[in-house]
C-alpha cells in the first residue's frame, strides 16, 4: 500500500553509514539531511531521477567530493564506524573504496598496466602475483577473452565499452572492501551488462557494492536493499522487493512504475 510517509529500516552495524548528511555546491543543496545505513556484503541500489543526489552520495564515501572546490559536507559519513572526514590517510580510504564512474577514464598505459598500477603502488611487485591478479580482475570485468592477446596495447585504444570494463577491472585491482558503481553499464552492451551483473552477485560475498543506476529494473534484479532519492532527499529505503512492490510513498510508486524519471 502506498502511503505518504518515509519508511527507513534500522540497519544494525552498517558497513557504510550517513548521519544527518547535507551536501551543498556553493548555495545549491545536493543532499539534504540524509540518514542511511548500508549493510555489509550486500548490493545496495540507489535510484532516482537526474540531479537527485545519487552521485554526490557516492563521492562522499571515498571523499572524491573533496575534488569539488565549492562542495560543503555537514554531518557524518561512516565506513566501518569511522568518520571518513576525520581520517588522516584519505589515500588508504580510496584503496578500500573502489569507484567506477559512468564514462571510462583510462590511464594512458597499457591494458596490463592499467590494472597493475594500483597494486604496484601498494607494494606488489612479484610478477607472477601481478599476472594472476591482472587476469582475475579482467575476468571479473568480463574483458579477459577480448584483451588477453593484447595486454600491451594502450588501454585508450579499446572501444568505449571495453574501456569502461577496464575501469571496473582497475577498481577491483585495489581488492576493495567497498565497490561503488555509478551507472557502470551506460557504455556497455546489454549482453555484457548481464554477464557483469552475474559477477556482481558473486562479488558481494567479498565486498559491499553500492549501485547507482537509472535502470530501475537493474536495481530490481540485483539489489538486496534499495534507496529512492528525489530532489536531493531520501524518500524511501528498504528491502528491494518492498520498495518496488509495496512502496510506502506515492513518489516511489510513481518512479518505479515509470510515472516520471
Amino acid at each position: 500500500m502506498v502511503k505518504g510517509g518515509r519508511w527507513r529500516p534500522r540497519v544494525m552495524d552498517p558497513h557504510i553509514g550517513f548521519e544527518n548528511v547535507t551536501v551543498s555546491y556553493g548555495p545549491q543543496p545536493a543532499l539534504r539531511n540524509i540518514t542511511l545505513g548500508m549493510p555489509r556484503n550486500q548490493i545496495f541500489g540507489i535510484i532516482g531521477p537526474a540531479n537527485s543526489g545519487k552521485t554526490t552520495l557516492l563521492k562522499c564515501i571515498n571523499r572524491t567530493i573533496d575534488f569539488i572546490g565549492t562542495s560543503s559536507v555537514k554531518g557524518r559519513v561512516l565506513v566501518d564506524g569511522e568518520d571518513v572526514n576525520r581520517l588522516r590517510n584519505v589515500y588508504d580510504l580510496r584503496r578500500r573504496v573502489g569507484m567506477v564512474f559512468p564514462l571510462p577514464v583510462g590511464l594512458p598505459l597499457t591494458v596490463y598496466e592499467n590494472v597493475a598500477y594500483a597494486p604496484r603502488r601498494a607494494g606488489l611487485f612479484d610478477r607472477h602475483e601481478l599476472d594472476e591478479l591482472v587476469e582475475k580482475c579482467l575476468r571479473q570485468a568480463v574483458l579477459w577473452d577480448e584483451v588477453k592477446d593484447r595486454l600491451q596495447t594502450l588501454g585508450t585504444k579499446l572501444s568505449g565499452g571495453q574501456q569502461q570494463r577496464l575501469t571496473l577491472a582497475r577498481a577491483l585491482s585495489h581488492r576493495p572492501e567497498i565497490l561503488c558503481l555509478d551507472e557502470f553499464s551506460i557504455a556497455i552492451d546489454p549482453v555484457t551488462t548481464m554477464k557483469i551483473e552475474d559477477v556482481l552477485l558473486e562479488l558481494k560475498q567479498d565486498m559491499t557494492i553500492v549501485l547507482v543506476t537509472n535502470l530501475v529494473q537493474q536495481a530490481h534484479r540485483l539489489a538486496d536493499q534499495t534507496a529512492f532519492f528525489n530532489d536531493s532527499r531520501l524518500i524511501e529505503v528498504g528491502p528491494t522487493e518492498k520498495v518496488f512492490d509495496e512502496p510506502e510513498n506515492q513518489l516511489t510508486y510513481d518512479y518505479v512504475t515509470g510515472g516520471f524519471g
